[in-house]
């Protein structure tokens, strides 16, 4: 059975398909919607172009794969900033852990538009950059991991003190006055297992791995 819809999926067995990419990386203050390649292309409440004003366009891609063992899907994407002041506003700190999310779709000949509802193969978020710089321009790689990443952080650097607990909850002052317990409590380093237990259930986004021209055929057979 087919992940896409009947549409997209209808379009993409259409013998010579107009097939997109789009890329859209939400920013702490301005939001990116790229496509990979020229033009201007609107679904989902999103205006995707090829060049955007202020950073730039889409040089590559790499291909997009599945995680395995103790890694979680990634990939890296290249941008073209069109300044240095852009380029240097991409590198800096704030902007790593930026949700990016990714499409596939097909576009419509006779009217130009996207054929509703594109395919959602990615969601991640922006990881490291690395700036390269010529004589004739500059380009920014980034690695963006999926967010199943998270779940390999092992919060070597959390404590147990009212400093950090105040890092991420400012207003709570549970531990301002804690100044001692009657058994040790292990925090973020393995211990010794508790007779109290704690469940609880979470769901998770993720996004399927591929890459746009390749697992269009798989994604259809399923």
């Amino acid at each position: 059975m087919s992940q896409l819809t009947p549409q997209l999926d209808a379009k993409l067995r259409t013998d010579a398909p107009v097939v997109f990419g789009a890329v859209t990386v939400s920013l702490p203050d301005y939001e990116v919607n790229l496509l990979d390649g020229s033009g201007v292309l609107a679904f989902g409440g999103r205006t995707y172009v090829g060049d955007d004003a202020t950073f730039g366009t889409i040089s590559e891609v790499e291909d997009l794969t599945d995680g395995a063992g103790d890694s979680a899907p990634a990939f890296s994407m290249t941008l073209l900033p069109a300044s240095d002041a852009a380029a240097a506003t991409l590198a800096r700190p704030q902007m790593q852990g930026s949700p990016v999310m990714v499409w596939i779709g097909a576009v419509d000949e006779l009217t130009g538009m996207a054929v509703p509802d594109p395919h959602l193969i990615f969601v991640g978020e922006l990881d490291v950059p690395t700036l390269r710089s010529s004589e004739h321009g500059r380009a920014l790689d980034y690695e963006v991991t999926s967010v199943f990443e998270r779940l390999f952080e092992d919060d070597e650097s959390a404590r147990l003190s009212p400093g950090h607990h105040r890092s991420i909850f400012p207003n709570e002052a549970g531990l301002d006055y804690v100044t001692g317990v009657s058994q040790p409590v292990y925090w973020g380093i393995a211990g010794n297992p508790s007779a109290i237990s704690y469940q609880n259930g979470a769901g998770l986004l993720g996004g399927v791995g591929g890459v746009f021209l390749d697992r269009i055929a798989e994604m259809q057979s399923r």
